[in-house]
């Protein structure tokens, strides 16, 4: 197959969200399309990267290597392993999916589709970089946008929740800042540049004593970003008052940039400090399990019940990078894709309903199924895949995820099992208080989708998850390609 390049993932969309700015705003449609068609392109290019890695030969691939800052080791370096690879297909599936939901967006549309497609297209510069300056440019740039779309286009307490998400994410932004300075500093490698440096501590480790809190800076402040206990405070708010595509954005792929950069920046660079702090770790990813699972229980919001529920299921993610063997790490990132297609699924599901209804509380709801047949089948059908039921790729990855776990923390194992008992319940809770029994008189003049071009979206992203989770041979021997090279780093 024919090499791709990347640079065209980042500039043709680049180029898209510069027509948009030359669009009159009054000209909705052709905002539309063009919009669609900017997240459409590189979605494209990330399926062409994805068919054509060469998983036999492992390492990276399709590299770009321009010098930038020389004196200081910086460079545009971009390239994918079987990593980032799945995770440019998960940014491409979930990015498209949400410009399609985002139809019902009437104000300020022009600036909407500026800010989400540079959202799209920081997430897409991070996971190509190979040069940890530009990973973090990227990285926070990205993060800018979700900012002002909630503050812009969110619910209710959109000011509070705008404001507690960003000052969490910049303190952990900050945070990580130091240990990667400190990283580059202490290293003895003099370099940005992610493969110099793997090679380089790989013969000159960093001594451990400067390990360990490098290490911890590292996994803290990336650890924000994933949601890590008890810095997760942020992420129920936000993702229940953002714009529906944010939601689907920040808890199906944003959040997955913190577990990146932990397996890219602190594990494979420094495996003396991952020994000493991953099994506390491993303690605290339970608490994400169990005390989150146990607080979306007590939900009554239907948005607030899937932010709890997808901090909890970091746990897992954090749990399994703590395992230290292939078959963890190999579900680590195996549900970084599932759990992203699944919450974006999740989220846009319940941004239709809250827009029908205009409630998202399960007191007001009821008999959904009635008036929204397909809607509620899709609806069951991702709380099915978040609960781990066999046929959909969220079952793969914590089955491989508990295997990893089982030989270094058996009684965390037993308690993360737990965690998938409290998920089928107040998912089930949801299902039947949402959408099973009496449809409310108010509620009985509520449409459901009915064209292909408004279906399509969520079928597109259910069809993810059940091909991925009886097919998972097509991800895993990619994955496994990369995550062997990591763990036997750390080993």
């Amino acid at each position: 197959m024919i090499a791709p390049n990347l640079s065209w993932i980042l500039i043709l969309p680049t180029l898209g969200l510069v027509l948009l700015c030359l669009i009159p705003a009054s000209n909705e449609r052709l905002l539309r399309g063009i919009a669609k068609l900017t997240v459409l392109v590189p979605f494209l290019l990330s399926i062409w990267v994805f068919m054509a890695y060469d998983h036999l030969n492992g390492g990276f691939q399709f590299i770009q290597n321009i010098p930038w800052v020389t004196p200081l080791g910086i460079s545009y370096h971009l390239g994918v392993d079987g990593i980032n690879s799945l995770l440019l297909l998960l940014l491409g599936a979930v990015s498209f999916a949400a410009v399609l939901i985002s139809d019902s967006v009437k104000e300020s549309l022009k600036k909407f589709y500026i800010l989400l497609l540079l959202t799209v297209i920081s997430t897409y510069g991070a996971f190509l970089s190979l040069d940890i300056f530009f990973f973090y440019f990227f990285h926070e740039i990205a993060a800018v946008p979700v900012f002002l779309m909630i503050a812009l286009w969110g619910s209710a307490r959109r000011e509070y929740a705008a404001i507690k998400l960003t000052l969490f994410l910049v303190g952990g932004a900050a945070i990580a800042l130091v240990g990667l300075i400190a990283l580059y500093l202490y290293s003895g490698a003099q370099t940005f540049d992610l493969v110099q440096l793997q090679r380089y501590v790989a013969i000159h480790p960093i001594p451990a004593a400067t390990q360990h809190w490098i290490f911890l800076l590292i996994v803290l402040g990336f650890g924000i970003t994933l949601t890590l206990w008890p810095f997760y405070t942020w992420a129920p708010v936000g993702y229940a008052e953002a714009p529906t595509a944010i939601s689907m954005l920040h808890a199906g792929v944003l959040k997955k940039m913190g577990a990146y950069a932990i397996i890219r920046f602190a594990l494979q660079l420094m495996p003396d400090a991952a020994h000493f702090w991953m099994p506390i770790i491993a303690v605290l990813a339970i608490f994400n399990i169990v005390y989150c699972g146990l607080v979306a229980l007590t939900q009554r919001d239907l948005k607030y019940i899937l932010g709890y529920s997808s901090c909890s299921h970091m746990g897992y993610i954090l749990l399994g990078l703590a395992c230290f063997n292939t078959i963890g790490l190999n579900g680590v990132v195996y549900l970084m894709f599932a759990h992203g297609i699944m919450a974006a699924l999740a989220f846009a599901l319940t941004g239709y309903v809250e827009d029908k209804a205009k409630t998202r509380n399960l007191d007001e709801l009821g008999g959904l199924l009635k008036c929204m047949p397909f809607i509620g089948t899709c609806f069951m059908m991702a709380a099915f895949a978040s609960a781990g039921v066999p046929g959909f790729a969220n079952f793969v990855a914590e089955i491989l995820v508990l295997l990893g776990a089982w030989g270094q923390y058996p009684w965390l194992t037993v308690l993360a099992v737990f965690g998938l008992v409290i998920t089928a319940i107040y998912l089930l809770k949801a299902i039947r208080l949402g959408f099973q029994g009496p449809l409310p008189q108010r509620l009985a003049g509520l449409s459901d989708t009915t064209s292909f071009a408004a279906k399509f979206p969520y079928v597109m992203l259910l069809a993810l998850l059940i091909v991925v989770g009886c097919l998972p041979s097509i991800v895993l021997t990619h994955i496994a390609s990369s995550t062997k090279v990591i763990i036997d780093s750390i080993k």
